[in-house]
């Protein structure tokens, strides 16, 4: 994803936080807060020194940027979304991960539900 869809001012951040419009499961916390003033979703990822060295901390951001891709978000509009990960996070591979995140944005009704899920 371009730089475009991410949440970089931390002021924007506590926004999404303080809307407290949250699920979450032992392994993900996803915020989502509707913002107006954009036209397509925007993200932000935090992974915090629990979980490892930076090594392990960039991996886990990378996957969870690459299941963004991958899920069909495209369709949503006018959203923000803040996405912690959780230590349990480290048991799983990304298949679970991708399960995971999507049960979560199927909870905020950021994606709609398939079949196979």
């Amino acid at each position: 994803m371009n730089k475009q869809y991410r949440v970089k001012k931390s002021n924007e951040i506590e926004d999404i936080l303080n809307n407290k419009d949250c699920f979450y499961n032992p392994f993900f916390s996803v915020y989502k807060l509707e913002n107006p003033k954009t036209s397509h979703l925007r993200y932000a990822i935090s992974v915090g020194k629990k979980l490892g060295k930076a090594v392990v901390r960039n991996r886990i951001k990378r996957q969870i940027t690459a299941i963004l891709d991958e899920i069909n978000i495209d369709s949503c509009n006018n959203v923000d979304v803040f996405i912690i990960a959780r230590v349990k996070v480290l048991e799983l591979d990304y298949n679970s991960m991708l399960k995971q995140l999507r049960y979560l944005f199927k909870k905020h009704k950021l994606i709609k539900g398939d079949k196979n899920d």
